[in-house]
């Protein structure tokens, strides 16, 4: 069977992880990028187009391993330098900020175009994500956060996610400590992935081998159990009070961080996990993720990421966040009959009835020809009412 759906004159097959979008469901992906550019213009925030494929050095600059993983390659033809397809649009839009608008002022910027590749997240992962996301450069408070915080949480809103809890972490809490331990890249390397699946026995015998110094010793060996509620931060600020000024300084935007979330989104639990180092080679700051029941990974994330604008010749504090618009359209609250309303007209050529589909298409409604002899009634065409002509006027009628 896996044979015969992999044979070549299958040609309606599509990579694995790649997908197309049928209707109804393109329409209500279309109708949700609409209302996003509409809210994140409402925020301040201008649309940019960054080109789909450009030149792999700029495309990945200061993303990490993983994003060069994550990217397709190819050798331009014209000038035989390596091309990429982008991956993420983050770095094209830092890239837009400090080469190309050059303010001085805090930039915002937001952007909707499809990303391709390599590999999937997870099982049954997409690779052709539609991401959708903001990013707000120049301003290195944690107002700043707050805000794309905000912003993240209305966009989830405005597809139709109601139910939803944030994950916050700060990978500066961790960098910070690595450094006051002085370990080498190595180490810190070894350790960050220990941290990332929890291992705590593991743990607890890298730092045994690495022969790390208390008071750092015990700080570092803490870190996966501090996880929880807002709560969690108080518990932080006694067990790494020994901690170097840039840990505390972390700790306190946090705290910041906290503060302002509990005032303008009381709805919205709060859950802190100082090992969580999502995007640890990319991000600078606090990082984000907002998880909704029944959805095996995050449907939104983010964080700070200064100075990715550096080797583009100005280096601009930022911070962002994304997520894919083909997740946010499938797993959103759609009112199920949202997609089967319309009216189907009898074919007419008399003035009186293109007069009267042309004005129902003006007041908002949606109008289909009923093509001479056609098969398919007004159920199958997705109309709930039918244009007739009944006693010489045009009638709309129920199905």
């Amino acid at each position: 069977m896996h044979g015969d759906t992999f044979r070549k004159d299958n040609r309606w097959l599509l990579p694995e992880g790649i997908d197309e979008v049928l209707p109804p469901r393109a329409h209500r992906l279309e109708l949700l990028r609409r209302e996003l550019l509409n809210l994140f213009r409402g925020w301040g925030y201008e649309l940019i187009m960054p080109p789909f494929i450009e030149f792999l050095d700029s495309l990945l600059t200061g993303t990490g391993h993983d994003l060069d993983l994550q990217t397709f390659k190819l050798t331009d033809q014209l000038s035989g330098r390596l091309m990429g397809v982008r991956a993420d649009m983050t770095p094209q839009a830092a890239r837009i900020d400090a080469h190309q608008l050059k303010r001085e002022e805090p930039v915002r910027l937001c952007y909707i175009g499809t990303v391709l590749r390599t590999r999937p997240e997870g099982i049954n992962g997409s690779r052709d994500l539609l991401q959708v996301g903001a990013e707000l450069f120049g301003y290195a408070g944690v107002e700043a956060d707050i805000e794309i915080i905000q912003l993240m949480v209305r966009t989830l809103r405005t597809g139709r996610i109601d139910s939803m809890y944030l994950d916050l972490g700060h990978v500066g809490i961790y960098r910070g400590l690595v450094r006051q331990a002085g370990l080498p890249a190595e180490a810190e390397a070894r350790l960050f992935d220990a941290l990332q699946r929890k291992a705590v026995p593991e743990i607890e015998g890298l730092l045994d081998e690495l022969a790390v110094a208390e008071p750092v010793r015990s700080m570092l060996a803490a870190l996966p159990q501090l996880n929880g509620g807002v709560e969690v931060l108080d518990q932080a600020g006694a067990t790494l009070a020994a901690a170097a000024p840039d840990v505390l300084a972390a700790l306190k935007d946090l705290w910041g961080i906290a503060a302002a979330l509990e005032r303008r989104l009381p709805d919205v639990p709060l859950h802190f996990d100082l090992a969580e180092l999502r995007g640890y080679q990319y991000h600078t700051g606090a990082v984000f993720a907002a998880f909704i029941p029944g959805y095996g990974r995050e449907i939104a994330r983010g964080g700070r990421y200064d100075q990715i604008g550096k080797v583009f010749g100005r280096s601009r504090p930022a911070t962002g966040f994304s997520a894919d618009l083909k997740a946010l359209a499938a797993l959103g609250q759609w009112p199920a009959q949202a997609d089967a309303t319309g009216i189907l007209a009898e074919w007419s050529d008399e003035p009186e009835a293109v007069a009267e589909v042309e004005r129902l298409r003006a007041a908002g409604e949606r109008v289909v020809w009923a093509l001479p002899d056609q098969q398919g009634d007004a159920g199958a065409m997705g109309c709930d009412r039918r244009l007739v002509r009944v006693d010489g006027q045009w009638t709309l009628v129920p199905v």
